[in-house]
């Protein structure tokens, strides 16, 4: 097998440490590694640097170049820092990328990595969110390859047959629940960020853990879903999955469905993606499913859990829509983690920007960025009235 060149934006956080996991777990001379980009984590940075002879290690925030220059101080190992720098390791020549770096600041790097081709693999759903049809434009341009890494989608990219459309009847993603399935309005409006972050089967960064216990995460992939395969908004299903074990199913026109089952491990999805199209051994606890002994499923509570309804509504709205909602939830989530915002106004703040800024329309990137820093600006208002009030 041919040398793959790997680059991972985002190598830090959650996703990005099991893509180094894998990679170190791989044979000698499988992989080698381009670029490696993090946020401000210069100490996890510099050893992934070190351990695995990359070309070059980027720190997004400026403040810490010093720190990482340092620590990598006669290595031989390239550094940058700033957000230029981000987008230009991710242009850096490399087989397969890793798309991980959370949010809406992880769109112009992904962009990038599309831009010359070859492989991408995305855990940045929210790329596809805020700007799925500019993203998925340049990944028809350049020819690159785009390959689902959320556990739900990945789990439909497998399963799903998609030569004819017409056949697929319905797909469906599934849910845990989050740490609040069960819990009452009471309770979820005294919810404190430690809580709210304590999910109940996956070790997530705190951002993704507050967006599954809004379910927001769900709706988000619901959006994802839509822009990535062959099937429109009304015939993609979310289902409420307590063992997360069954992480996506597709129901064909023959009455056939098909599912795709393993433990909720992201090394899992990674590994799918890293070895595409053939696969890759990995050393993970096995499904038992004698021991499992059940699969449960339930439809969401749509009171309890408003964004699944603010997700549909702005899938079906348009380009427009999406780019408010996720950048009003990012704004709304981060002001929850720093405690000047409910639990429960978390979706109310999101709700209420969109009625605000209504539905405009997305010509390019630079629309795309405006309307994201105007949405974040309007949430970020309306969140500090909602706490004065």
């Amino acid at each position: 097998m041919a040398l793959k060149r790997i680059t991972v934006l985002g190598s830090t956080g959650s996703v990005g440490r099991s893509t180094m996991a894998l990679l170190e777990a791989a044979p000698p001379g499988r992989y080698a590694v381009e670029a490696l980009v993090a946020g401000r984590d210069v100490t996890a940075l510099a050893a992934q640097a070190r351990r695995f002879g990359a070309r070059l290690a980027v720190v997004a925030d400026p403040a810490c170049h010093a720190a990482l220059r340092e620590a990598l101080a006669g290595s031989g190992i390239e550094t940058a820092a700033g957000t230029e720098a981000v987008v230009e390791a991710a242009a850096r020549p490399a087989d397969w990328t890793m798309a991980a770096i959370v949010g809406a600041a992880g769109l112009r790097s992904t962009l990038a990595a599309l831009g010359r081709g070859g492989t991408l693999a995305l855990a940045n759903k929210e790329s596809l969110v805020c700007a799925g049809e500019i993203v998925l434009a340049e990944a028809r341009r350049s020819g690159a390859t785009l390959l689902p890494v959320d556990s739900e989608h990945n789990a439909i990219f497998q399963a799903l047959d998609s030569r004819d459309p017409a056949v697929i009847e319905k797909i469906v993603l599934t849910a845990s629940g989050g740490p609040f399935r069960d819990a009452d309005l009471a309770t979820m409006r005294a919810a404190t960020p430690e809580v709210a972050v304590r999910h109940p089967v996956w070790s997530m960064g705190a951002k993704i853990s507050v967006d599954s216990a809004t379910m927001m995460n769900k709706g988000l992939e619901l959006i994802e879903a839509a822009r990535l395969f062959p099937v429109p908004e009304e015939r993609i299903e979310i289902l409420v999955h307590p063992q997360s074990t069954v992480h996506g199913l597709v129901q064909y026109a023959d009455g056939s469905v098909l599912a795709q089952l393993g433990t909720p491990d992201m090394r899992t999805p990674i590994a799918h993606a890293l070895a595409w199209p053939e696969r890759m051994a990995v050393e993970l606890p096995r499904l038992d499913l004698v021991t499992l002994g059940k699969l449960e499923f339930f439809a969401p509570d749509a009171v309890r859990f408003p964004a699944l309804r603010l997700c549909r509504s702005a899938l079906q709205a348009g380009q427009g829509a999406t780019t408010i909602l996720n950048a009003a939830n990012e704004a709304a989530v981060a002001l929850f983690l720093d405690r000047r915002l409910g639990f429960l106004d978390i979706a109310a703040v999101v709700e209420e920007t969109l009625q605000s800024l209504g539905n405009p329309v997305i010509d390019g990137l630079e629309a795309v960025l405006a309307l994201d820093a105007a949405a974040r600006e309007v949430a970020g208002r309306l969140a500090a009235r909602r706490a004065a009030a």
